[in-house]
């Protein structure tokens, strides 16, 4: 495809050392990291996916980009949406918080795209007001392989969401932290069985999140959010 649209890719920044890797003394030295998978749905969906170091500085993407991809990861910093952590909070990435806030601001002021993706629906929720359970397990299912169908989700009829996918989905479940309290400007288009926020859209921008990992499934090359996400940027 000529001049496929750049779909900015969000990462995680860690160290040699808590990756195993060698040598020895390389162990203190900056990774910035990345699944693939996220990627791969890009291009099998016509984009040119970009991958974005924590280290630059967001503002400069905002009229590079023509769309954003906010992957999964690692716990929001609770502070950001006024809790206290609670105890059973995973790792925590202010840096990164910071960094994709920053990128949502910038796209934002744009007009770009947004697909949230699991911690990526939470960023969108927490950038616009919103809150977080901290802690929901048996949506954590990391005992079974990441593309094992866990629950169905349920979408509003009339909704981007349903649009795409129909009145239903079935997904995986890779996360232990859900939406509470909604932010403002945004709707929600899909819960899982157990009544637990899964889609939210925004009223007046393209900004999609979902809660489960579509980048993961066997469907992954044909699933239609990221023909919706290239297409958008495309426009």
């Amino acid at each position: 495809m000529a001049n496929r649209p750049l779909i900015g890719i969000t990462g995680r920044t860690k160290t040699a050392g808590e990756l195993n890797m060698k040598p020895e003394s390389f162990r203190d030295l900056d990774l910035d990291v990345y699944y693939c998978d996220y990627a791969r749905a890009v291009i099998a969906a016509g984009g040119l996916p970009v991958f974005l170091p924590g280290s630059a500085d967001p503002a400069d993407y905002a009229d590079r980009l023509d769309g954003l991809l906010l992957t999964g990861g690692t716990d929001i910093e609770p502070e950001r949406y006024g809790q206290a952590p609670s105890p059973e909070l995973y790792t925590r990435e202010p840096d990164r918080d910071a960094f994709e806030l920053a990128l949502l601001d910038g796209a934002l002021a744009t007009g770009r795209p947004v697909l949230g993706i699991c911690r990526g629906i939470q960023v969108l929720n927490v950038h616009g007001g919103g809150t977080l359970h901290q802690h929901v397990p048996p949506h954590a299912c990391h005992d079974r392989p990441p593309n094992s169908i866990v629950h169905r989700v349920d979408l509003v009829e009339g909704s981007l969401a349903a649009s795409l996918y129909g009145p239903s989905i079935e997904v995986n479940s890779l996360h232990h932290q859900v939406i509470d309290g909604l932010a403002g400007g945004y709707e929600v288009t899909g819960r899982s069985d157990d009544g637990a926020i899964e889609v939210i859209e925004a009223h007046r921008r393209p900004w999609l999140g979902v809660q489960w990992h579509p980048e993961l499934m066997d469907s992954r090359d044909r699933d239609p959010v990221f023909d919706w996400l290239v297409k958008a940027a495309s426009g």
